[in-house]
């Protein structure tokens, strides 16, 4: 919980109200691009009855987990394949849990008076969300299975404003990294065509998600954060940073090791974060978000893992 005394709201609130009619535009256009790619996620593409996890690649090689680390080199072009399958079940879940926590946080603030200047948007955000859960879902379910999640909820702050900013920050975060899987692999052809079309259809939308959540947090914090306590913008940065750092865990699973026949999954985890390769890796994901946060003086500087 991030606490903050209570301060006069009329100048705030009046300052939001602006902030957010100034992204109109956006919430206008996006929309209307929502509308005209509508579609409906029980037939945009046909699903097989199997799939071969040795078979053929179901993420790209270079975006494995333990790609670059000695257990990569020690594994047969067979295992190797297969650890891309369970991977790849393991993104899909990752998103799985996190666009659960995405929903509910959505559903609970549409038509909020505060924020009716987004409702628009904020229903095909909802929608589109919706959907992805279903594509993610039927793979998970179809071929492999649903990894559980270690991540904790979102926490919920004392205060609606902080807790709506680090709601949406947060969303972008976990967008940011997803997005930047879904663009290398859409256009992947080794990868099974099932996994390239979950990628480019998750990356379609998301671009217009991560358009609009740039736009919304930079007017959040701009709006909020001159109220804030230096006390209370170092308790944010510093939930952020924690939250990305669990979101970047999550890809090194013990779970997944398991599956591949690893005998201490944990100590491959811990090995496999520590690799220079991996760590290069997270921070070529991560650049164009952290850029973002820093730019917009919302993160001082990128946290101890993303370099």
């Amino acid at each position: 919980m991030i606490p903050e005394s209570t301060r006069p709201q009329k100048g705030r609130e009046a300052r939001l109200a602006q902030a957010l009619h100034s992204l109109a535009d956006v919430v206008d256009r996006l929309s209307a691009l929502s509308e005209r790619d509508y579609q409906n996620p029980y037939r945009a593409t046909e699903w097989p009855e199997a799939v071969d996890p040795e078979g053929t690649w179901f993420s790209s090689p270079e975006l494995l987990s333990l790609y670059g680390t000695p257990f990569f080199e020690q594994l047969s072009e067979q295992a190797r394949r297969r650890l891309s399958f369970h991977e790849a079940a393991n993104f899909y879940s990752l998103n799985i849990h996190g666009e659960k926590t995405l929903m509910r946080g959505l559903a609970g603030r549409l038509y909020r008076k505060d924020l009716i200047e987004v409702a628009p948007y904020l229903h095909h955000f909802l929608d589109e969300e919706n959907k992805h859960s279903i594509y993610f879902g039927r793979f998970c379910t179809r071929y492999a299975k649903i990894y559980p999640s270690r991540q904790l909820e979102f926490q919920k702050a004392e205060r609606r404003d902080i807790d709506d900013f680090l709601f949406f920050a947060k969303v972008l975060v976990f967008e940011h990294i997803a997005d930047y899987y879904n663009v290398c692999q859409a256009d992947d052809e080794r990868l099974d065509p099932i996994a390239r079309f979950i990628n480019h259809n998750h990356h379609v939308e998301e671009s217009r998600h991560l358009a609009f959540g740039r736009r919304l947090v930079a007017a959040l914090w701009g709006t909020c954060a001159p109220d804030w306590s230096e006390s209370t913008k170092s308790a944010i940065r510093g939930d952020l940073e924690q939250f990305f750092i669990a979101s970047w865990r999550e890809y090194y699973n013990p779970d997944v090791y398991a599956d591949i026949g690893f005998p201490d999954p944990w100590q491959v985890s811990d090995i496999a974060w520590s690799a220079d390769p991996q760590r290069e890796h997270r921070y070529n994901a991560s650049r164009k978000c952290m850029r973002f946060l820093t730019s917009t003086g919302i993160l001082e500087q990128e946290p101890r893992d993303a370099s």
